[in-house]
């Protein structure tokens, strides 16, 4: 299919390697390691269930990644015999790596972990990075760190059993990887995504590309500390879409309409051309063209804002534009201006759908 990816890490290098499942998983399958698989990704795939390997079962949930949930989940491997020497494998998407990574990372201080992901989220973005993020009551995604797995496998059959949404979730984000990239022609990227919506083939292109914009930046900046934030551009205002619907759109989804909001309000303070937005925004909308954004007040929207993990005091810090590849952090103020031109754009820009 494709050549395996090698990430270099702090914490040791590895490999993404493409490749079926089921030839791979056999390496696991030894006392000591366990298994947790998405219950429902199981029942789809029943030959997981049938894999002569201990396993937890998880549920595919917010509550299934908060703190407490992923207590129990760490206290029943070590009830399984969980030792220094054993691995844990998960089976799943992002909750399921999120669940995975963040146990693997405390239990006896840290154990090798090995990731199947069966969704195109955490095929063509998550799955890479090292960050562990699980929630905590209210909070979400507040409780985390660094813990890369020492294996990533890609299977393209999961794929076959995603809803429609899923895979212009998983669209959304690789839209976002090329548009920080810069080295796609923007007027390709329409035509891409209409083609990768019903071929395998050219979903499994992007998911390369996406993973090796990706690497190329980890490598510099493990830690999110620097440049890496250039990956944010989307997910500021993304992030507070789907805290204002609450998650009713899919996350690469509310990243497209988050993408749009920049680059409109880069426009409107003058970082980049009409024309870029407006020829971004025809890809753009492709991916939200099935999911209309529910309606939004916009003081809601602006308190979500302040609750970004990188905003403070009244200063948000998204990523805006000065057009493809060009992207930087700017810290705004949320003003009134500011908020009305957050009004506007979901009130002209979306609602009157004049896209």
């Amino acid at each position: 299919m494709y050549e395996k990816i090698s990430i270099k890490s702090s914490f040791g290098d590895y490999d993404v390697t493409f490749q079926s499942w089921q030839n791979s998983v056999r390496q696991f399958e030894k006392k000591d390691n366990i298994f947790i698989v998405d219950r429902l990704v199981a029942d789809l795939y029943p030959e997981i269930h049938n894999l002569h390997v201990t396993k937890i079962y998880v549920e595919a949930t917010e509550e299934a990644k908060s703190y407490a949930s992923i207590g129990m989940t760490m206290k029943r491997a070590l009830e399984l015999g969980l030792c220094r020497e054993s691995k844990l494998i998960g089976i799943g998407g992002g909750i399921t790596q999120d669940i995975t990574s963040f146990a693997a990372s405390v239990l006896m201080r840290g154990v090798d972990w090995v990731f199947y992901p069966t969704n195109l989220l955490a095929q063509c973005d998550s799955c890479i990075g090292s960050k562990t993020s699980v929630n905590i009551g209210s909070f979400k995604n507040q409780i985390g760190g660094f813990f890369p797995p020492c294996a990533v496998f890609i299977d393209r059959d999961f794929r076959k059993t995603l809803a429609q949404k899923d895979i212009f979730s998983g669209l959304g984000e690789m839209m976002h990887y090329i548009l920080v990239d810069g080295s796609t022609d923007l007027g390709q990227l329409p035509g891409l995504i209409d083609q990768a919506r019903t071929d395998p083939g050219i979903l499994d292109q992007l998911i390369q590309k996406s993973l090796l914009i990706k690497k190329k930046m980890i490598e510099i900046d493990e830690f999110d500390r620097g440049p890496r934030c250039v990956f944010n551009y989307g997910h500021t205002f993304g992030h507070a879409i789907e805290a204002c619907t609450e998650y009713r759109v899919p996350h690469g989804i509310a990243v497209a309409y988050g993408m749009d909001l920049a680059n409109f309000l880069s426009v409107n303070l003058d970082h980049v051309s009409i024309e870029f937005r407006n020829n971004a925004r025809v890809a753009l909308a492709k991916i939200w063209f099935d999911t209309p954004l529910p309606a939004i007040n916009t003081s809601d929207y602006v308190k979500a804002l302040k609750r970004d993990k990188k905003s403070s005091r009244g200063i948000i810090r998204p990523i805006l534009t000065k057009g493809q590849g060009k992207m930087f952090q700017e810290q705004l103020t949320l003003t009134c201006d500011l908020k009305k031109l957050i009004h506007d754009y979901f009130e002209q820009e979306i609602y009157s759908r004049n896209i």
